[in-house]
């Protein structure tokens, strides 16, 4: 059983899709949630409501992670609830998918905002809280895009790689505040925003070709958050899980 009793989580985009798996995989093992999002204000309820259900406190902070303003009344709203946070996690995303040639300029830059800025805005603010605390947890939520070069994609799948690379370059220098910086990658993850790209019947026959035979769950996501988040994961940092079922893996007939 992970352990993350009395334990703060600052959540973004955790209203629904893996943010929600995150936090409510984190509640179940102890932890109290703040749930950072910008607009989903009915879903963010609905967990809020689901994390009391299992006994742990929930608050919605509303903001946008591309706005350092809005992060850091997040934070202090959270730290005036709470007294503190203890694990941050990076989930918020965006994504344009659109051949290369007829990219927008526009919508290339909300997803590299999203995704790069709002990590770079999120951790550095919560960092300087946990150094003062002496210790903590940073996560961030990249994807399998960051080394499978999907078409239409350009720049989630430049930013998914970038922010490896920022996570590893923090925990670098957070080692010695005990900050503790890991990544996930997720595969193929059956998730709202992941419904606008695919039908549900389209999912279910890719599912069949998947090595493990199913698309991955938010569960499957925020269980391997809870554990990379815990005192059970406190000698890695600097470390990519990918959490996949084998997506990445090479396709063999089966015999």
């Amino acid at each position: 059983m992970i352990d993350l009793q009395n334990k703060v989580a600052f959540i973004t985009g955790g209203a629904r899709g893996i943010g929600r798996g995150c936090a409510l995989e984190m509640a179940k093992c102890g932890a109290d949630i703040v749930i950072y999002d910008m607009g989903n204000r009915e879903e963010a309820a609905e967990t809020a409501a689901m994390i009391r259900q299992v006994g742990r406190d929930a608050i919605i902070a509303a903001g946008d992670v591309t706005d350092r303003n809005a992060v850091e009344a997040g934070v202090q709203q959270s730290v005036d609830r709470f007294g503190k946070i203890d694990i941050l996690v990076n989930n918020a995303g965006s994504s344009i998918r659109n051949p290369f040639l007829e990219l927008a300029v526009e919508d290339a830059a909300k997803t590299i905002d999203v995704c790069m800025w709002g990590v770079f805005h999120c951790s550095q603010i919560v960092a300087r809280h946990m150094v003062a605390r002496g210790g903590g947890k940073i996560l961030i939520i990249s994807s399998v895009h960051a080394f499978l070069p999907f078409g239409n994609s350009v720049p989630y799948n430049t930013v998914k790689a970038g922010i490896i690379n920022m996570g590893n370059t923090i925990a670098t220098e957070l080692a010695q505040h005990r900050i503790n910086v890991n990544v996930i990658e997720p595969g193929w993850t059956d998730t709202p925003g992941e419904r606008n790209y695919s039908t549900v019947e389209e999912q279910r026959e890719g599912a069949k070709k998947l090595p493990w035979g199913r698309l991955g769950t938010i569960e499957d996501i925020g269980k391997a958050a809870a554990f990379l988040c815990s005192d059970a994961a406190d000698y890695i940092t600097g470390a990519t899980l990918r959490v996949d079922g084998g997506y990445w893996l090479p396709r063999y007939p089966s015999e």
